[in-house]
């Protein structure tokens, strides 16, 4: 593992430079984000009911009986504390202080999207108590073939999204890897409008929408046991992300680390998928 002592002065450099990587998160600004307390958060739902029709004058009231449901979240503690020794900073250029600091920022935000892909897959508690386990069901995945992302799987998204009554308002995602961008130029059905935007969104150029979705690129998507590639489309209102503590950075001396300057930062977060029907996975080959 590189450590600090390989960053010691040999050039007249000034600045200590990140090496590639996602700087901070990309999914927090497209989910739900609630401010909570205590070790465990808990969201109450309301399911859709009917309505009576009354047919005769004088009739009795016919009581509606509502059905209740609860979402619970289990938040969990990061931390990142790495040590700058006084001789470090004499064999350094730069001060690393503002550097180490950006860096925990950005692994925190890596923990965000990794939380928040682990929720929309995973297990939800469910129930009173958060006793209940509800998995990720079958009937919410796009059927895998023996392609990559077709304009097709994207086409049976948005139409199971449609079917299942969410919100038109509801902003959508998908968040995509990219070899996944790779299948959609070479993929055959494409118009010449459709090419220029897939081409846009690979350079990065592209501020908007796609078929419906606003589209984010993530290298963190996980495989599944068939080793295809778990592309997620989701609503806004679909994914939780609850911060008990967001991001905090503590810059302090360790007098039992001869004075060293620890700069500590931490943060306390859950995450959870809130509705089964708000979150598709199109699940996509990979050569």
């Amino acid at each position: 593992m590189a450590k600090i002592t390989e960053a010691f002065i040999n050039t007249y450099k000034s600045n200590i430079e990140q090496l590639s990587q996602q700087m901070g998160s990309r999914l927090q600004d497209a989910c739900r984000v609630e401010s909570v307390s205590g070790e465990y958060a808990y969201f109450d739902q309301l399911d859709a009911t009917s309505a009576y029709e009354v047919t005769t004058r004088n009739a009795d009231t016919q009581n509606t009986e509502m059905s209740h449901e609860r979402r619970q979240v289990s938040l969990r503690h990061f931390t990142h504390a790495p040590l700058i020794d006084d001789f470090d900073k004499l064999m350094l250029a730069a001060d690393p202080t503002s550097a180490y600091v950006k860096s925990a920022v950005n692994a925190f935000g890596r923990s965000k999207d990794d939380l928040l892909i682990e929720a929309a897959f995973g297990t939800a508690k469910t129930g009173h108590a958060g006793g209940t386990s509800t998995t990720f069901p079958a009937s919410q995945q796009i059927a895998a073939g023996a392609a990559g992302l077709t304009l097709a799987k994207i086409i049976a998204a948005r139409e199971l999204f449609m079917f299942n009554e969410v919100d038109p308002d509801d902003e959508l995602c998908i968040v995509y890897h990219s070899n996944q961008l790779s299948d959609l130029l070479l993929e055959e059905k494409l118009t010449s409008s459709d090419y220029q935007t897939i081409k846009a969104l690979q350079s990065g150029e592209f501020d908007g929408t796609y078929m419906g979705f606003k589209w984010i690129n993530s290298q963190r998507l996980p495989v599944n046991g068939s080793n295809q590639r778990r592309v997620l489309a989701f609503a806004k209102s679909g994914l939780l992300l609850a911060v008990g503590k967001d991001i905090q950075t503590q810059i302090t001396e360790r007098a039992d680390k001869n004075y060293s300057v620890q700069v500590f930062t931490k943060m306390y977060i859950g995450a959870t998928r809130m509705e089964e029907v708000k979150v598709v996975e199109i699940p996509c080959v990979e050569s």
